[in-house]
């Protein structure tokens, strides 16, 4: 199954090894959820931050039946926060399963 996730870079240079990435761990989020309609993430870098060098900021919205879920990450590489991100949507994704087992018996 392809993914149907939107990716959208922002004041950066798009990269085919990311977005092959960000496919891959989409299509892993379906395991966790069958109620995922579309997935969007944002690629940018922020400007005016406090920090000395470049930081990157991934941005995941994940719409689903229910509680649409919102991730956004930080780091000095994209690579990194793109990892980290998804990491926290599938935290949040077996949460929500969970809770809706809980609710259910």
């Amino acid at each position: 199954m392809k993914s149907n996730a939107e990716v959208v870079y922002r004041d950066i240079d798009s990269s085919p090894a990311l977005n092959d990435t960000i496919h891959k761990r989409v299509e892993k989020l379906h395991r966790f959820s069958d109620s995922i309609m579309h997935s969007r993430v944002v690629l940018d870098s922020p400007h005016k931050h406090k920090h000395k060098g470049k930081i990157f900021r991934a941005s995941i919205e994940i719409d689903m039946k229910g509680n649409p879920i919102m991730v956004s990450n930080d780091d000095e590489s994209m690579h990194v926060a793109v990892r980290d991100a998804f990491e926290t949507v599938e935290r949040k994704l077996k949460q929500e399963n969970s809770r809706r087992k809980d609710a259910r018996h």
